[in-house]
């Protein structure tokens, strides 16, 4: 790996080249990525890898001029330095924010490259192009910004916010809830029904732990089996599992807790609390994400939890 202040002229402009090439299959892999979802998006990100590619043309034309037709290898991985850039573009599906703040970040490191180059270059041609580029990347972001208008008006963002929460519900609150309200609701009846015929706060903590885990890991398998994300936009599968199956055990796990007071009736008061609370927390994550009426969030959440507390009880007392 070698020291920038090492690199000749020549390899600074194909460095450069091997930049705004980067940049440039960057860009186009955040519009392909964010095409579906976020179109206008996609299309401003368009806008920016058109500009890169102006950019390429003009030091490879340099380049050619100045050195011939070959261009060495030499890559930002190769020079120290440079801050080494997670595949974002990669990641499906693409999180608008992060994507317009890793864009950001390209521009202000390659902006730098060129001022930097610049202050180092012999030669009046090479070093005016570089000093072109590095203040048409410091001016990048208010152009981007200028597009931005052009390209996405509030209408627009407002209908990007809304896909963007709609797969946020889809990838992440909808699995969740599914893994809590299975974990608080379907191991009452295990819990309480061991917690009434021991009287014994160990043993229902016992049988709450051994339910909650076995409930975590089946609804975490459940899940994740139920589709591969493709078409339904829910995400990656095993990621849905994973959110799923920690909510379930989360659910389970809460009202299992208190029976780890010695003192049983103390303990069932206090578990029979932790049920209040988490039902009324699943109750308010169905009436903001779900837009469930409050009333009939309650009654239906309710509902089911007092059916299987019930028979929870019975058992345990017969």
């Amino acid at each position: 790996m070698k020291k920038f202040e090492e690199l000749t002229e020549r390899e600074v402009l194909a460095l450069a080249i091997a930049l705004e090439e980067e940049d440039e299959r960057v860009y186009a892999d955040f519009a392909e990525g964010l095409r579906q979802d976020y179109p206008a998006t996609a299309s401003m990100f368009l806008g920016m890898r058109e500009e890169e590619s102006g950019h390429r043309r003009r030091l490879l034309e340099l380049y050619q001029k100045k050195f011939g037709e070959h261009i060495p290898l030499i890559r930002r991985q190769d020079v120290r330095g440079f801050v080494e850039r997670p595949a974002l573009w990669l990641v499906r599906p693409l999180r608008i924010d992060a994507v317009r703040k890793e864009a950001s970040t390209m521009e202000v490191e390659t902006r730098r490259f060129y001022e930097k180059a610049a202050a180092r270059t012999q030669d009046a041609s090479i070093r005016q192009l570089l000093d072109d580029l590095a203040n048409e990347e410091r001016e990048h972001e208010n152009r981007a910004q200028e597009l931005d208008k052009q390209k996405l008006p509030d209408s627009v963002k407002a209908d990007e916010e809304v896909a963007q929460r709609r797969l946020f519900v889809l990838q992440i609150v909808q699995p969740g809830l599914a893994g809590l309200m299975d974990g608080s609701v379907s191991t009452l009846a295990p819990v309480f029904a061991a917690a009434l015929a021991t009287q014994k706060s160990w043993d229902a903590f016992l049988v709450g732990m051994a339910a909650s885990a076995g409930a975590g890991i089946s609804m975490g398998f459940a899940e994740a089996l139920s589709d591969d994300g493709s078409l339904t936009g829910r995400g990656h599968p095993w990621v849905r599992g994973l959110i799923c199956g920690a909510m379930t055990a989360v659910g389970g796990i809460g009202h299992t807790l208190p029976f780890l007071i010695k003192d049983f009736r103390a303990a069932l008061w206090a578990a029979g609390m932790v049920v209040l609370a988490e039902l009324g927390t699943i109750t308010w994550i169905r009436r903001r994400y779900m837009d469930t009426p409050w009333v009939t969030a309650a009654l239906q959440v309710g509902l089911g939890g007092a059916l299987v507390f019930i028979t929870g009880v019975l058992i345990g007392s017969s």
